[in-house]
């Protein structure tokens, strides 16, 4: 298997334009971590592995260029995780052979796979077993690393998530809240053109009912800046809205689209989203913590690492 995929990855090589060139340069070295190297063949098979399905169905000219533009940043990335795996056997921590197994039986029961739908599965993502073992191996090893050094210290008390909260007045939604989309039209100077405006409206409506997208119209018509994102407003809360917006949410369902209604504004077709159900202060309480806790986690990581690399020897060569 190890034979073919390598055959495989030198094929690759070969027929990417710009990256053809460097197949002699296979294995040359472009960082090293300590007493550790990472070579460039290593480099572009954790990118070939990482990469989302949308890069993965790229032509390989297109995918090349995606995967040269983050060359230095995910190297970064192979760094960092080599410190901490470094970190992690200078501290006499390892991995068993029972925890990867473990960790591996949790994930066909998550995914609801038999063994050979499980090893099928990882030939599609550009793993082999041995490899996959290796990588898991690695991840559960950073893990521990960090829970010890870093999670275990961070600490989020009543008074910091009290200070929190103030700074962050709409953090969380005590009451209830909408996520719409919108297609707007402004509202003329005079009131003879207001007909003009509204006949736009009938138009819009007209081949929304005939199926066109919601998200396609709004980036034709609509005469506001969400218009490229498709009139998406985001998460309002109630009491953030106009009162013509709440009596024409208070008959829609998620997915359906309003008839256009004028404010002070203009003329407005919204499609509500998703409605969002009122949290408690509990909840809202709760949510808070959370994101605090994960806010001075990244914090306390992030120095974490910092440290790391400045008492190590790093030389990037790429």
């Amino acid at each position: 298997m190890k034979y073919i995929r390598a055959a495989l990855w030198i094929i690759f090589l070969a027929v990417v334009p710009g990256i053809a060139d460097a197949a002699v340069l296979l294995d040359r070295v472009v960082a090293i971590v300590n007493q550790e190297v990472i070579t460039w063949s290593e480099l572009y098979h954790n990118m070939e592995q990482d990469a989302v399905p949308q890069v993965r169905d790229m032509k390989p000219d297109e995918r090349a260029k995606i995967f040269k533009s983050n060359e230095a940043s995910y190297l970064e990335t192979l760094i960092n995780a080599k410190l901490q795996i470094q970190e992690a056997h200078a501290v006499g921590m390892g991995v068993s052979p029972e925890e990867i197994k473990e960790a591996m039986d949790n994930i066909k029961k998550k995914y609801g796979m038999s063994e050979e739908q499980f090893r099928e599965s990882l030939k599609k993502e550009g793993f082999d077993y041995d490899e996959y073992r290796k990588k898991l191996g690695d991840q559960i090893l950073i893990g521990k690393i960090v829970n010890q050094q870093v999670k275990s210290k961070v600490v989020v008390s009543d008074a910091d998530l009290d200070r929190f909260i103030a700074e962050n007045k709409d953090y969380g939604i005590g009451s209830e809240g909408y996520r719409i989309s919108q297609i707007f039209f402004r509202k003329p100077k005079k009131n003879d053109d207001k007909k003009a405006v509204e006949e736009k409206a009938r138009e819009v409506m007209a081949k929304l009912k005939a199926g066109e997208k919601f998200e396609d119209l709004a980036k034709a018509y609509s005469e506001e800046p969400m218009a490229a994102d498709g009139g998406n407003l985001g998460l309002l809360r109630k009491d953030q809205l106009m009162k013509e917006f709440i009596d024409a949410l208070a008959v829609l369902k998620p997915g359906e689209v309003s008839s256009p209604f004028w404010t002070e504004r203009g003329l407005h077709i919204i499609r509500l989203d998703e409605r969002i159900a009122a949290k408690d202060p509990a909840e809202i309480r709760d949510d808070a913590r959370k994101e605090l806790t994960s806010r001075v986690f990244m914090e306390y990581y992030n120095k974490w690492i910092k440290k790391l690399r400045e008492k190590a020897f790093i030389e990037i060569r790429l």
